[in-house]
Protein backbone atom coordinates (compact mmCIF):
# COMPACT_ATOMS: atom_id res chain seq x y z
CA UNK A 1 0.00 0.00 0.00
CA UNK A 2 1.20 3.33 -0.96
CA UNK A 3 2.46 5.29 2.21
CA UNK A 4 1.11 8.51 1.09
CA UNK A 5 -2.14 7.26 -0.41
CA UNK A 6 -4.99 10.29 0.43
CA UNK A 7 -3.18 12.50 2.07
CA UNK A 8 -2.45 16.07 0.63
CA UNK A 9 1.12 17.43 1.12
CA UNK A 10 3.10 20.67 -0.11
CA UNK A 11 6.57 21.12 -0.48
CA UNK A 12 7.93 24.51 -1.34
CA UNK A 13 10.90 25.10 -3.46
CA UNK A 14 9.90 22.11 -5.20
CA UNK A 15 11.30 23.23 -9.12
CA UNK A 16 15.01 21.47 -8.55
CA UNK A 17 16.89 19.17 -6.27
CA UNK A 18 15.89 18.27 -2.72
CA UNK A 19 12.08 19.52 -3.20
CA UNK A 20 11.27 18.09 -6.82
CA UNK A 21 12.82 14.77 -5.67
CA UNK A 22 10.51 14.73 -2.52
CA UNK A 23 7.25 16.19 -4.48
CA UNK A 24 8.05 13.45 -7.08
CA UNK A 25 8.50 10.62 -4.78
CA UNK A 26 5.36 12.20 -2.22
CA UNK A 27 3.18 11.71 -5.43
CA UNK A 28 4.29 7.82 -6.20
CA UNK A 29 3.25 7.31 -2.68
CA UNK A 30 -0.02 8.44 -3.66
CA UNK A 31 -0.12 11.91 -2.21
CA UNK A 32 -1.77 14.76 -3.85
CA UNK A 33 0.87 17.43 -3.95
CA UNK A 34 0.81 21.09 -4.08
CA UNK A 35 4.46 22.02 -5.46
CA UNK A 36 5.93 25.80 -5.05
CA UNK A 37 8.25 27.97 -6.64
CA UNK A 38 9.41 31.61 -7.23
CA UNK A 39 9.00 31.28 -11.04
CA UNK A 40 5.99 30.07 -12.85
CA UNK A 41 7.83 29.40 -15.86
CA UNK A 42 10.01 27.00 -13.74
CA UNK A 43 7.05 25.25 -12.48
CA UNK A 44 5.37 24.77 -16.09
CA UNK A 45 8.79 23.26 -17.00
CA UNK A 46 8.67 20.75 -14.18
CA UNK A 47 5.17 19.27 -15.60
CA UNK A 48 6.56 16.92 -17.49
CA UNK A 49 8.24 15.07 -15.04
CA UNK A 50 5.32 14.79 -12.64
CA UNK A 51 2.65 12.08 -12.63
CA UNK A 52 -0.58 12.15 -10.33
CA UNK A 53 -2.51 14.30 -8.46
CA UNK A 54 -0.70 17.67 -8.02
CA UNK A 55 -1.17 21.18 -8.09
CA UNK A 56 1.44 23.90 -8.90
CA UNK A 57 1.57 27.14 -6.89
CA UNK A 58 3.89 30.43 -7.69
CA UNK A 59 5.15 31.27 -4.59
CA UNK A 60 8.43 33.61 -3.02
CA UNK A 61 9.23 32.30 0.02
CA UNK A 62 9.80 35.23 1.96
CA UNK A 63 6.47 36.36 1.40
CA UNK A 64 3.77 36.58 3.97
CA UNK A 65 1.23 37.25 1.48
CA UNK A 66 2.37 34.28 -0.70
CA UNK A 67 2.05 32.08 2.07
CA UNK A 68 -1.44 32.97 2.72
CA UNK A 69 -2.39 32.47 -0.78
CA UNK A 70 -0.50 29.16 -0.84
CA UNK A 71 -2.58 27.68 1.94
CA UNK A 72 -5.96 29.02 0.90
CA UNK A 73 -5.35 27.65 -2.79
CA UNK A 74 -4.70 24.20 -1.31
CA UNK A 75 -7.44 24.01 0.72
CA UNK A 76 -9.59 24.90 -2.16
CA UNK A 77 -8.22 22.61 -3.79
CA UNK A 78 -7.56 19.81 -1.61
CA UNK A 79 -9.04 20.53 1.74
CA UNK A 80 -6.98 19.83 4.19
CA UNK A 81 -3.09 19.34 4.91
CA UNK A 82 -1.69 16.50 6.05
CA UNK A 83 2.16 17.28 5.22
CA UNK A 84 4.07 20.49 5.24
CA UNK A 85 7.96 20.47 3.82
CA UNK A 86 9.19 23.69 4.43
CA UNK A 87 12.23 23.14 2.00
CA UNK A 88 12.27 26.44 0.20
CA UNK A 89 15.26 28.23 1.34
CA UNK A 90 18.70 30.39 -0.11
CA UNK A 91 22.22 30.02 0.40
CA UNK A 92 24.33 32.97 0.82
CA UNK A 93 27.87 33.31 1.83
CA UNK A 94 29.61 36.15 3.36
CA UNK A 95 32.07 36.46 6.47
CA UNK A 96 31.34 38.91 9.45
CA UNK A 97 33.24 42.21 8.86
CA UNK A 98 31.79 42.02 5.57
CA UNK A 99 28.64 41.23 6.34
CA UNK A 100 25.79 43.34 4.64
CA UNK A 101 22.07 44.14 6.00
CA UNK A 102 20.24 43.34 2.30
CA UNK A 103 22.26 39.59 2.32
CA UNK A 104 21.20 39.02 5.90
CA UNK A 105 17.74 40.21 5.39
CA UNK A 106 17.53 37.76 2.06
CA UNK A 107 18.49 34.60 4.15
CA UNK A 108 16.74 35.30 7.04
CA UNK A 109 13.48 36.58 4.94
CA UNK A 110 13.69 33.35 2.77
CA UNK A 111 15.10 30.68 5.42
CA UNK A 112 13.53 31.68 8.63
CA UNK A 113 10.21 34.22 8.54
CA UNK A 114 9.37 32.30 5.34
CA UNK A 115 8.58 28.55 6.65
CA UNK A 116 7.36 30.49 10.02
CA UNK A 117 4.68 32.59 8.38
CA UNK A 118 3.41 29.21 6.12
CA UNK A 119 3.15 27.05 9.41
CA UNK A 120 1.39 29.90 11.05
CA UNK A 121 -1.24 30.01 8.16
CA UNK A 122 -1.34 26.08 7.75
CA UNK A 123 -1.62 25.43 11.27
CA UNK A 124 -5.83 25.51 11.39
CA UNK A 125 -6.11 23.46 8.35
CA UNK A 126 -3.74 20.93 9.89
CA UNK A 127 -5.23 16.97 10.18
CA UNK A 128 -4.34 15.35 13.41
CA UNK A 129 -1.48 13.54 12.87
CA UNK A 130 -0.34 15.80 10.28
CA UNK A 131 3.86 16.25 9.76
CA UNK A 132 5.65 19.10 9.53
CA UNK A 133 9.03 19.52 8.10
CA UNK A 134 11.88 21.05 8.10
CA UNK A 135 14.74 21.32 5.76
CA UNK A 136 17.46 22.65 7.93
CA UNK A 137 21.73 21.98 7.15
CA UNK A 138 24.15 20.42 9.06
CA UNK A 139 26.01 23.43 8.96
CA UNK A 140 23.62 24.42 12.09
CA UNK A 141 26.41 21.76 14.23
CA UNK A 142 29.66 22.48 12.51
CA UNK A 143 31.15 25.79 11.46
CA UNK A 144 32.79 27.09 8.51
CA UNK A 145 33.92 30.33 7.36
CA UNK A 146 31.49 32.88 6.10
CA UNK A 147 28.32 30.73 6.86
CA UNK A 148 27.28 32.47 9.96
CA UNK A 149 24.17 33.97 8.48
CA UNK A 150 23.31 30.96 6.98
CA UNK A 151 24.24 28.10 9.39
CA UNK A 152 22.20 30.76 12.16
CA UNK A 153 18.67 30.83 9.95
CA UNK A 154 19.16 26.99 10.11
CA UNK A 155 19.56 26.77 13.57
CA UNK A 156 16.99 29.05 14.15
CA UNK A 157 14.69 26.68 12.22
CA UNK A 158 15.94 23.69 14.69
CA UNK A 159 14.77 25.90 17.38
CA UNK A 160 11.37 26.69 16.17
CA UNK A 161 11.26 22.74 15.16
CA UNK A 162 11.39 22.08 18.90
CA UNK A 163 9.02 24.35 20.11
CA UNK A 164 6.56 23.61 17.25
CA UNK A 165 6.56 19.58 18.69
CA UNK A 166 5.90 21.01 22.15
CA UNK A 167 3.42 22.99 20.65
CA UNK A 168 1.31 20.89 18.28
CA UNK A 169 1.84 17.78 20.07
CA UNK A 170 -1.65 17.75 21.61
CA UNK A 171 -3.03 18.08 18.34
CA UNK A 172 -1.23 14.87 17.12
CA UNK A 173 0.75 16.97 14.42
CA UNK A 174 4.52 15.77 14.96
CA UNK A 175 7.42 18.42 13.71
CA UNK A 176 10.64 17.21 12.93
CA UNK A 177 13.46 18.33 10.84
CA UNK A 178 15.86 16.97 8.11
CA UNK A 179 19.65 17.86 8.26
CA UNK A 180 21.25 17.50 4.84
CA UNK A 181 24.87 17.04 4.53
CA UNK A 182 26.93 17.66 1.04
CA UNK A 183 24.44 17.02 -1.25
CA UNK A 184 24.34 17.05 -5.21
CA UNK A 185 21.63 19.60 -5.67
CA UNK A 186 21.31 23.02 -7.91
CA UNK A 187 22.22 25.38 -5.03
CA UNK A 188 26.26 24.83 -5.35
CA UNK A 189 25.44 27.28 -8.29
CA UNK A 190 22.63 29.81 -6.56
CA UNK A 191 25.13 31.63 -4.39
CA UNK A 192 26.75 35.16 -3.70
CA UNK A 193 30.47 34.27 -4.49
CA UNK A 194 33.01 33.51 -6.79
CA UNK A 195 32.09 30.30 -8.18
CA UNK A 196 36.08 29.23 -7.96
CA UNK A 197 35.92 29.54 -4.12
CA UNK A 198 32.38 27.60 -3.89
CA UNK A 199 33.90 25.01 -5.91
CA UNK A 200 37.22 24.57 -3.84
CA UNK A 201 34.91 24.53 -1.19
CA UNK A 202 32.31 21.57 -2.83
CA UNK A 203 35.59 19.47 -3.76
CA UNK A 204 36.23 19.62 -0.73
CA UNK A 205 33.36 17.59 0.65
CA UNK A 206 34.16 14.66 -0.05
CA UNK A 207 37.03 14.01 1.71
CA UNK A 208 35.33 14.70 4.65
CA UNK A 209 32.39 12.56 4.47
CA UNK A 210 32.73 8.88 5.79
CA UNK A 211 31.32 7.87 2.99
CA UNK A 212 33.35 9.38 0.56
CA UNK A 213 31.01 10.75 -2.23
CA UNK A 214 27.49 13.71 -2.31
CA UNK A 215 24.60 12.78 -1.43
CA UNK A 216 21.66 12.70 -4.06
CA UNK A 217 18.22 14.71 -3.71
CA UNK A 218 16.49 11.16 -3.66
CA UNK A 219 18.11 10.25 -0.59
CA UNK A 220 16.60 13.11 1.50
CA UNK A 221 13.31 12.75 0.11
CA UNK A 222 13.32 8.91 1.27
CA UNK A 223 13.71 10.48 4.95
CA UNK A 224 10.96 12.88 4.11
CA UNK A 225 8.62 10.57 3.11
CA UNK A 226 9.11 8.40 6.49
CA UNK A 227 8.90 11.53 8.78
CA UNK A 228 5.40 12.48 6.87
CA UNK A 229 4.43 8.74 6.74
CA UNK A 230 2.76 6.94 9.59
CA UNK A 231 6.12 4.83 9.79
CA UNK A 232 7.55 7.63 11.91
CA UNK A 233 4.37 8.02 14.14
CA UNK A 234 5.93 8.71 17.41
CA UNK A 235 8.74 11.06 16.07
CA UNK A 236 8.62 14.53 16.69
CA UNK A 237 10.63 17.20 17.81
CA UNK A 238 14.04 15.81 16.12
CA UNK A 239 16.38 16.37 13.28
CA UNK A 240 17.65 13.34 11.09
CA UNK A 241 21.20 13.96 9.45
CA UNK A 242 21.44 12.81 5.93
CA UNK A 243 24.95 13.25 5.55
CA UNK A 244 26.98 10.50 5.16
CA UNK A 245 28.31 10.90 8.44
CA UNK A 246 29.95 14.61 7.63
CA UNK A 247 28.88 16.01 10.98
CA UNK A 248 28.74 12.73 13.12
CA UNK A 249 32.08 11.40 12.98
Amino acid sequence: MSKLAGKVAIVTGATSGIGLATAKLFLEEGAKVVLTGRSLEKLQGIEGELSGTYLLAKAEASSVVDSKALIQKTVDTFGKIDALFLNAGVFRMQPLGQLTEEVFDEVYNVNVKGPVFTINEAIPHLNEGGSIIFNTSVVNMKGFPAMATYASSKAALRSISRTLAAELGSKGIRVNSIAPGPINTPIYGKHNMPQEQVDQMASSFPSMVPLGRFGQSEEVAKTALFLASDDASYITGTEIPVDGGFAQV
